[in-house]
């Protein structure tokens, strides 16, 4: 068999014209793994309400981050793809999840160079329903309709994995090494409670409590965002000897009025401002490529929460993008997933 590797991010609009942004909204927020109600609830908000008041506001906040090449998350995700390339002999496709470089071209791609098996890796350090789920349950829907001779076999939520865990642990340090800052902030893309509950296999454990997160390994833990989030915390403290008070965790980018993960990030960046906390630097895990999330939610928004309450400096950690040594251990990954199945063809 023939290897290959589909590499997949979240997505981008084509364009910061409104009607792109309005096209990619909708393909996002209509995927029942994102906004997870009955189909009618879904229409009727989404193309009923958000639809016809938010691709304007979102158009003009990707207009503050697009890229002369592009938006920053495809042009970071392209060049990581062509690192990655260089670092192993077998083909590596790019795709997106939602937007036009869909995961179908990518599997395309790959088809046309001959590649039977394929190795898809999410670009998400944590596993959740409406990011590395939505993608796999896509990818296999995808397979059995138009690609029924091919193989898909992915790698799991790396949250924990130790050459990821050094990746970003040097990226943060070499951010904030010399910085003279008060607290680091771990800012997790935010999810609906519901999606917690919903993503435990064993329908008891979950408790949102903070006590279940942080007890010893479980079932549930394999699909736990939260617990995920919370351990790449963790681990990238102990790495880098953070002193127990000087760092927390949060969530940002809720939408509705369900209750999703607390605290939320830009609640936490006001109330430490007022706290005292004059130097705050802050680093975004859940995402590998920046994207408007980091780049204007966080490093705008959260900037201006903390100046307006009394904050005197602010850094923003960037994500892992394209570095050298992410590349590296992507494509370690790659030669290892190639050794075994060689070894057992």
């Amino acid at each position: 068999m023939s290897k290959g590797v589909l590499l997949v991010n979240l997505g981008s609009p084509d364009s910061t014209d409104p009607k792109d942004v309005k096209r990619y909204l909708g393909e996002f927020l209509m995927d029942p793994r994102v906004i997870d109600v009955p189909l009618w609830a879904r229409i009727l908000l989404v193309k009923g309400i958000i639809l016809n008041t938010r691709p304007k506001k979102s158009a003009a906040a990707y207009q503050k981050i697009w890229w002369d090449e592009g938006s920053p998350l495809i042009v970071l995700s392209e060049r990581l793809q062509k690192k990655v390339s260089e670092r192993t002999s077998i083909p590596v496709a790019l795709a997106m999840r939602y937007g036009t470089m869909n995961i179908k071209k990518g599997l395309q791609e790959l088809h046309d160079k001959g590649v039977d098996e394929v190795l898809i890796i999410p670009l998400y350090p944590q596993f959740a329903m409406a990011t590395t789920e939505t993608i796999l349950v896509l990818a296999e829907e995808l397979r059995k309709e138009y690609f029924p001779n091919m193989t898909l076999t992915d790698i799991p939520a790396f949250y924990k994995n130790p050459e990821y865990i050094e990746v970003l642990s040097r990226s943060i340090d070499e951010k904030i090494n010399d910085l003279d800052y008060d607290h680091l902030l771990f800012s997790y893309h935010g999810v609906p409670e519901r999606h917690i509950r919903k993503s435990d296999v064993t329908k008891s454990h979950c408790k949102i409590d903070g006590s279940c997160c942080k007890a010893a390994s479980t079932p549930a833990h394999e699909f736990c965002y939260r617990h995920q989030c919370y351990e790449t915390t963790r681990q990238v403290a102990e790495k880098l000897n953070l002193k127990e008070g000087t760092y927390s965790t949060s969530f940002q980018s809720r939408l509705g009025f369900d209750p999703w993960l607390q605290p939320y990030t830009d609640r936490t960046i006001e109330r430490m401002g007022k706290e005292g906390i004059k130097k705050m630097a802050i680093v975004t895990p859940a995402f590998v490529s920046d994207c408007l999330e980091t780049l204007e939610e966080i490093a705008m928004e959260g900037e201006e929460i903390f100046h307006e309450v009394g904050g005197e400096e602010f850094t923003t950690v960037p994500c892992i993008n394209d570095r050298d040594d992410w590349a590296d251990v992507i494509g370690t990954w790659i030669q290892e997933w190639v050794s075994v199945k060689t070894t057992l063809a």
